[in-house]
């Protein structure tokens, strides 16, 4: 490596480190507000909350790389700019292409981790982090006894206390315990003059010892009473036993308080936990289910006409003839493991997990990419369809006709088929309802897949946005080059957010949607870039003043 590659890679790898540690705390706090409330008071440990900080970052890595990659440019060349050591370099000889080159290819680099990182290792940051506040939402808050209110967080147990004492309130003054854990009402009650509170057993359980006071029991009177042998018309006869104690222990179970983790694969489905293959998959099967929507309309349409066009002669579409041929092969694929799976159970089961793994690699696109597949399902297709064969034309046919022309028209007529109208406006509204929604499962997964990679190369267009402005701007430190890059962070975030809500509203595809702002800030980061290596000053006030004055000289001549 050339002196001159090591010097400019030292100037860029301290700031972006910098940077990115810088980026990715601001996004992962302005994130971690919104569940602010579910997390303050739930008695989490540092471990858990630590968990969840880290699985967060992780997941804010796809935005924070980028603008890391933007702030660390601005910084680098605009220190460089402003020292005069990039005006020195410029004048031994080295392009301003040559001097970027250490930098883009390391921006390479990171691409290629920022990928790897978008495709593997965010999905399932995703998956623990917000799996992990799902639980933290679940649980119920953290054991606090307030003064002079009833607490009813133990489950089936009420406890006042009208006072506490010391630093870690564990003393305790005029207790009231209500035990409802036999369902019979307020039976039984513990008074206390003072008392003693404390956890145990990594504060599984609480204890209460108290101290002077009475146990309170409501129950059957009689012994016939309390083993249920009492007449039927005889009236249930209570008592009140009280029991005074001087030191009682009361211990509560506190496992309901407890972070009950839920099983992972009811989030799995979630389209931030999918990695690029298995959006894929998920992409294909949506798109199976929009094309057998199409084709159960297209199918059952000969049902809406019962008099005119009775028979389909419309041609399916040709991407619905292969779904069609599609299925049928699936269909026999699926018979022949059948087949295969009962000879198996007495033979060997290997040709019925042949079939299986056969049956799994078929998938649509594979099918109608294959020539050879398309044709041997068109010749062994299993359904044949039919072909009507026209009337002949004759005098007996067009008397028919003309007869059927002079049935008059009457208005049980009209409303029949007025009726029947509207029926099959619903069906097919229905059908269309049904379509649109499959057709939005899908594009939100195309985007999310778009956005794998368009996050990724996103580093390489705010690299060659950041650099040359910052050797056009000339200004180092986190002043100036942090405002600019907030700026365009800011043009990158609502030009992001916009094409997908366009891509997911069906307005534009979802590639269009999602690189939109990767391709328009891609011509600026150029127009930035030719300004650079010709020494443009397009942040100094003469600049502008040479372009007013040779408008005005245009103007003057032409006056």
């Amino acid at each position: 490596m050339k002196r001159l590659d090591k010097f400019i890679l030292q100037s860029f790898i301290g700031p972006f480190i910098l940077t990115f540690l810088v980026v990715v705390f601001i996004l992962l706090m302005q994130h971690m507000l919104k569940y602010f409330d579910d997390i303050i008071g739930k008695g989490l440990d540092w471990a858990t909350i630590g968990q969840l900080l880290f699985y967060f970052g992780i997941f804010m890595m796809p935005i924070a790389m980028p603008l890391a990659v933007l702030l660390a440019s601005l910084i680098t060349f605009g220190n460089l700019g402003e020292h005069f050591e990039l005006t020195a370099i410029k004048a031994s000889g080295v392009s301003l292409t040559r001097i970027l080159r250490p930098i883009f290819f390391f921006v390479l680099f990171l691409t290629s981790i920022a990928f790897y990182t978008n495709n593997y290792l965010v999905p399932n940051a995703a998956l623990e982090a917000y799996s992990l506040m799902y639980d933290i939402k679940q649980k119920k808050p953290a054991l606090e006894i307030r003064e002079g209110i009833f607490y009813n967080g133990i489950p089936d147990v009420s406890i006042k206390v009208n006072e506490k004492f010391t630093e870690d309130d564990d003393a305790l003054k005029g207790v009231i315990i209500y035990d409802h854990r036999k369902n019979d009402g307020n039976k039984q009650v513990t008074v206390a003059d003072s008392g003693r509170m404390s956890t145990f057993n990594n504060e599984q359980y609480l204890k209460l010892e108290l101290f002077n006071g009475y146990f309170y029991d409501e129950g059957s009177s009689t012994e016939r009473d309390m083993t249920g042998q009492s007449k039927k018309n005889e009236a249930p006869q209570e008592t009140l036993s009280r029991t005074k104690f001087s030191r009682l222990q009361v211990v509560f179970d506190l496992s309901s308080f407890a972070l009950s983790r839920t099983d992972q694969r009811w989030f799995q489905s979630d389209r931030m936990m999918r990695n690029m293959g298995e959006l894929q998959s998920d992409i294909d099967s949506v798109n199976g289910l929009v094309l057998g929507q199409r084709l159960s309309y297209y199918k059952s349409r000969p049902t809406f006409f019962v008099y005119y066009q009775r028979h389909d002669t419309i041609a399916l579409p040709e991407e619905l003839v292969l779904f069609d041929l599609y299925k049928d092969s699936l269909a026999k694929i699926e018979n022949a493991k059948l087949e295969a799976t009962a000879i198996a159970a007495t033979t060997d089961s290997a040709s019925a997990l042949e079939i299986k793994a056969k049956k799994n690699q078929l998938t649509f696109n594979k099918f109608k990419s294959n020539p050879k597949a398309v044709s041997s399902a068109r010749k062994n297709r299993t359904f044949k369809p039919k072909v009507v064969q026209p009337l002949a034309s004759n005098d007996s046919t067009k008397l028919n006709i003309d007869s059927l022309l002079n049935i008059p028209l009457t208005r049980d007529h009209v409303q029949a088929a007025a009726n029947y109208a509207r029926q099959t406006k619903n069906q097919i509204t229905s059908s269309k309802d049904y379509e649109d929604n499959y057709v939005k499962g899908r594009t939100v997964f195309e985007v999310q897949w778009h956005k794998i990679l368009s996050n990724s190369l996103a580093c390489i267009v705010m690299f060659l946005i950041g650099a040359p402005l910052g050797a056009i701007i000339k200004r180092g430190g986190l002043g100036v080059p942090f405002l600019v890059s907030i700026l365009f962070f800011i043009v990158f975030y609502l030009l992001t957010m916009q094409g997908e809500k366009w891509a997911k509203n069906g307005a534009i595809s979802a590639w269009s949607g999602v690189w939109a702002a990767d391709f328009i800030l891609l011509w600026i980061g150029l127009f930035f870039l030719r300004q650079a290596r010709v020494d443009a000053r397009l942040f100094e006030n003469d600049f502008y003043m040479v372009v007013l004055d040779k408008l005005k000289t245009k103007f003057s001549k032409k006056n």
